[in-house]
């Protein structure tokens, strides 16, 4: 039986988990801290991106983290001042983590980039970091086959660490 009454429900709901899950085990046990980071980071590169892309970008995206991506969005002139630096691109998110426990911005957005880079397409993917200036297509690291067993092993371990207290 279905928890929500609604398929596609259920379906984001578990599909958000699990890049949830993925995001824990790279920066830490806590699930809205995660929420977070990945709403900070997806914001950055919608908003640095060229619209046509982001809204390709966005309709890959699972309905819930969909949402997050497209709150607070002013198109379509929100592109006039582009960062081109790293430090311009990763300013935005660290503002909107200043509220959380601390979370060092550019391994949060490495981590965000990895979970794209496995769960939308590699053609989409290639078209996002080409648009990005040179020094942030530099931290956005391609997953090969090892970087996916790590990850896979972290949310094991993190699965095992919260088994019986629930959802962290």
């Amino acid at each position: 039986m279905s928890a929500t009454g609604l398929d596609v429900f259920d379906k984001t709901l578990q599909t958000t988990h699990i890049w949830l899950d993925e995001l824990i085990a790279e920066i830490g046990p806590d699930r809205q801290v995660a929420w977070h980071v990945l709403g900070a980071v997806l914001r950055a590169v919608r908003d640095r991106i060229p619209l046509e892309l982001a809204v390709h970008l966005g309709s890959q995206l699972p309905l819930l983290v969909r949402g997050a991506y497209y709150d607070r969005w002013h198109a379509p002139g929100r592109m006039e001042e582009k960062p081109r630096s790293l430090g311009a691109f990763l300013e935005p998110i660290a503002e909107e983590l200043a509220h959380t426990r601390p979370v060092d911005p550019s391994n949060a957005t490495q981590a965000v980039f990895r979970i794209l880079s496995r769960h939308v397409t590699s053609g989409q993917i290639a078209k996002v970091r080409q648009s990005l200036p040179r020094e942030v297509q530099a931290i956005w690291i391609e997953v090969t086959p090892a970087t996916q067993v790590q990850v896979e092993r972290a949310i094991t371990q993190s699965d095992d660490a919260v088994a019986g207290g629930g959802r962290a």
